[in-house]
C-alpha cells in the first residue's frame, strides 16, 4: 500500500512537516512528483476548475507552469483536525508578457489514512506586482 508520511490523525507538528513537504514539491514545478502526494482519484477544486485524478493533476499543472514562469511559492499553517489541514499560501510569477504577479489564497486539504491527499479545495485571488515588489 502507498503512503506519504506524516499520517493522520495530525498533530500540530505533523501537520507543518505535510505543509512543508508540498511546499517544496509544488516549487519542484514537477508535475508527477506532486501528482504522487494526491490519491489516484484525488478531487481538486482550484479557483473555477474541478480537476480529479492524478493523470489529471498532471495535466493541469504542466500547462500551468508553462504559462506561470519564475513560480515560487510560500505555504502557510493555519489549522487542522484529524485528517485535515488548511492551509494560507502567496506565490509569484511572471507570464509570458513578462508581467509579475502575486497570488494569495487557502486551501482546504482532506487526506486518506494513508496520508495521500484526497481532496483540495484550492481559493486564489491574483494580484498585478511590478517586479521590484516582489519579495518571494
Amino acid at each position: 500500500m502507498e503512503q506519504r508520511h506524516p499520517l493522520p490523525p495530525f498533530t500540530l507538528e505533523t501537520a507543518k512537516q505535510k505543509i512543508q513537504l508540498a511546499e517544496d514539491a509544488w516549487n519542484s514545478q514537477n508535475p508527477e512528483r506532486v501528482a504522487l502526494a494526491y490519491t489516484p482519484d484525488s478531487e481538486w477544486r482550484n479557483r473555477n476548475q474541478f480537476v480529479n485524478g492524478r493523470e489529471a493533476i498532471v495535466k493541469f499543472l504542466t500547462e500551468k507552469w508553462e504559462k506561470e514562469l519564475d513560480y515560487k511559492l510560500k505555504k502557510e499553517y493555519w489549522a487542522h483536525a484529524g485528517n485535515r489541514i488548511a492551509v494560507r499560501f502567496e506565490y509569484e510569477y511572471r507570464n509570458k508578457a513578462g508581467q509579475w504577479f502575486r497570488a494569495y489564497g487557502n486551501e482546504n486539504w482532506e487526506f486518506d489514512e494513508n496520508g495521500l491527499m484526497q481532496k483540495r479545495y484550492a481559493s486564489i485571488n491574483d494580484l498585478e506586482i511590478n517586479e521590484a515588489d516582489r519579495y518571494l
